[in-house]
């Protein structure tokens, strides 16, 4: 089913934000014109994200030679890695389980003692059987019992319902309970998957409740943002299939951003680069996303996304994520080899540039030539944005005391980090996110080789220098200097070359000589020719990609697409989406002329299979409809399919043993 058609005023605009881990970019494309009319990036401040947002809308504003009103603005649409970053780092707020009509088994396969240990769980008779009626009733008095003694160390609620998807009134009764016993957020599984699978629906409401704090910090940044620019018009966020929802609709549903930015990008690579079929390659500063679009349909994940190794059932794309981007570490291991690390540090070339005083310090290392130390051209600072005294979150007495001696300003590692001790509560510090770490990147690396020239050439020379001294033990010589650098840099497009290779084939690929032979740029092994590309083109988008990708394109024989604009493929995703919900009614035969359809608001009784399907039809279409217009859309359209099975030696539809219907909305965004 094809979007209804972009209509908007002559002269509106619409802006996509992504918030990345280094830059955050905007793109501001002309609605009537469909096409990007200016964009521009600023550094993600993660101390305060609106600084960074309101940098790349201004800058991005400014280069309009027409200048823009405020007015004119219809849409600001954001991209998010927020809630992925929150499940696989394991942050988020405290949050309470209450698990209705569960037994023991069932409460084990949720996983979410293991995936929380020490959350609260607690287990209330309840709940429903196959046909959507109760087994038991609710017991209130339990209820209240479990919210009394959470609710003092919780921020949030989850509960999750047996057979809540025949019927969701144990779950909406225990809702308004806790809500009034507690004024806390609930999240109700049945919110967020049609699945019959209790404990899954279970973890995925707990982990959404976990990161409700989260996305809305990021919201209330980019409102404030919009604000102090005069933008009045509404705000949507991309979620993890690619479609477009309202911040407030988000802001309960955040689990529903878990893919968001990788999804963004495939939205944007599509309107870029007008292909149906290719993959998708996105690099930014911490990830390269991959993902593929078929007859132009992006691959989604019908098991629901993984993340941090915990299966939700969060309809998203099937992406494959690896930790591999222009600001990952360069590490040395056994042997002096080179290795890059998933770890983000912040690029000493950025540094550079932000705080020229870097450059005394990298000619003070330089200078300890007896040191020979792995901290040289290593720096430590508090978060960009973030300001001394802020939030600390939890931390350990050590940590703490390290964490008094970080500023905002860098400081060489070796003067911070003067024991074992001290090193490992500044990683811990690091993993947390209160400080941040500099050193050597592959962004360093093509500074040096003259194939980016944005931060400091001379801060990303010498730290190259230092982390060549390391590895040969020699003085750097120029010569030596740029070989160590090219060998990053070909280090990352090999690792580049590999991950695509993967996601063309469809699984990992062994780690074996004729695989890394083709992604050295070796044509042959032995007396033997070997090779392997895509059988697609591979559309490359993201800030780092020209840097490495015509190089990767080259040794796997591939076509590589670099579309005007790449840089910020995920803002004009952003930007471009549209809003999406599907609504699933089952209805069910016994075999004896009775059908019954089953749908979230309970269950209705039918004798005829027809009137059964119609009635299902009816109300799926009606739940599409109005799912899609909260979402923010307008006018949606809406298409319906019907999977049907039937008993053994069935005729017609009286035979009917179990019918799926499935009414999906679509809808451009409402920028009334």
């Amino acid at each position: 089913m094809n979007p209804p058609a972009l209509t908007s005023a002559p002269t509106s605009y619409l802006i996509g934000v992504d918030t990345g881990g280094t830059y955050t970019d905007a793109a501001i494309i002309e609605a009537q014109g469909h096409r990007v009319v200016a964009s521009a990036k600023s550094i993600t401040t993660k101390g305060d994200l609106a600084i960074g947002v309101s940098g790349a809308i201004t800058e991005a504003i400014a280069k309009l030679p027409q200048g823009l009103q405020a007015k004119d603005i219809a849409l600001v649409s954001v991209s998010t890695t927020l809630a992925t970053n929150a499940v696989v780092e394991g942050h988020g707020s405290a949050v309470g389980v209450v698990l209705i009509g569960f037994d023991a088994a069932m409460v084990e396969r949720t996983g979410i003692a293991k995936a929380f240990p020490g959350i609260p769980i607690e287990v209330i008779a309840g709940g429903h059987d196959h046909n959507g009626d109760a087994r038991v009733a609710l017991d209130e008095e339990a209820l209240r019992l479990a919210v009394a003694r959470m609710a003092d160390r919780v921020d949030a609620f989850a509960v999750a319902s047996a057979f809540a998807v025949r019927n969701a009134a144990h779950e909406l009764q225990a809702r308004e309970m806790i809500v009034a016993l507690s004024n806390k957020p609930v999240t109700l599984s049945t919110e967020l998957s049609s699945s019959l699978d209790a404990p899954r629906r279970a973890l995925t409401a707990a982990l959404n409740a976990r990161l409700i704090s989260r996305v809305s910090m990021l919201i209330e940044a980019v409102s404030r943002s919009m604000a102090d620019l005069g933008i009045k018009c509404p705000l949507m966020i991309v979620k993890g299939d690619g479609t477009l929802a309202l911040a407030q609709s988000v802001a309960t549903r955040p689990i529903e951003t878990v893919l968001s930015g990788p999804a963004a990008s495939l939205v944007g690579a599509q309107w870029l680069s007008g292909l149906q079929s290719f993959i998708m390659s996105d690099m930014g500063g911490t990830t390269t996303d991959l993902g593929v679009l078929w007859e132009g349909r992006p691959r989604v994940n019908l098991e629901g996304a993984e993340v941090g190794g915990w299966r939700t059932m969060v309809r998203a794309i099937d992406v494959r994520t690896i930790g591999l981007g222009g600001d990952s570490e360069v590490a040395l291991g056994a042997n002096a080899s080179l290795s890059i690390n998933p770890q983000r540090i912040v690029p000493v070339s950025l540094l550079g540039a932000r705080y020229p005083q870097v450059l005394a310090m990298l000619e003070a290392d330089l200078a300890d030539v007896d040191g020979g130390s792995s901290l040289h051209g290593r720096f430590v600072l508090l978060p960009f944005g973030a300001r001394v005294g802020g939030k600390t979150g939890e931390v350990s007495e050590r940590e703490a005391e390290v964490l008094r001696l970080v500023t905002e300003v860098p400081q060489p590692m070796r003067k911070l980090a003067t024991s074992m001790n001290a090193q490992r509560a500044l990683t811990s510090l690091q993993r947390k996110g209160l400080v941040q770490i500099s050193g050597f990147t592959p962004s360093d690396a093509a500074h040096v080789l003259n194939l980016q020239a944005n931060w400091s050439q001379p801060a990303a020379f010498m730290a190259a220098q230092l982390g060549c001294r390391l590895q040969t033990m020699k003085m750097p010589t120029l010569e030596r200097t740029q070989a160590y650098a090219h060998q990053v840099w070909s280090e990352t497009v090999r690792l580049t070359g590999r991950a695509i290779l993967d996601t063309a084939f469809g699984f990992t690929l062994p780690d074996d000589k004729l695989v890394n032979a083709v992604c050295r740029g070796e044509s042959t092994v032995g007396l033997a020719h070997i090779s392997m590309r895509p059988s697609v083109p591979v559309v490359a988008v993201g800030g780092p990609v020209k840097v490495y990708y015509a190089e990767v394109g080259k040794r796997l024989g591939c076509e590589m697409v670099f579309p005007e604009y790449c840089d910020v493929a995920n803002a004009v995703g952003a930007a471009t989406g549209v809003v999406a919900q599907s609504v699933q009614v089952q209805v069910h035969g016994d075999g004896s002329g009775v059908f019954r359809v089953h749908s979230t608001v309970g269950t209705q009784q039918f004798s005829n299979p027809a009137q059964a399907l119609q009635a299902a039809t009816d109300m799926a279409r009606k739940a599409a409809v109005a799912a899609v217009v909260a979402m923010g859309a307008g006018d949606p359209q809406v298409q319906v399919t019907i999977t049907k099975s039937f008993f053994p030696n069935a005729v017609d539809d009286r035979g009917l043993m179990e019918a799926v219907v499935l009414a999906e909305g679509i809808g451009r965004p409402n920028a009334a």
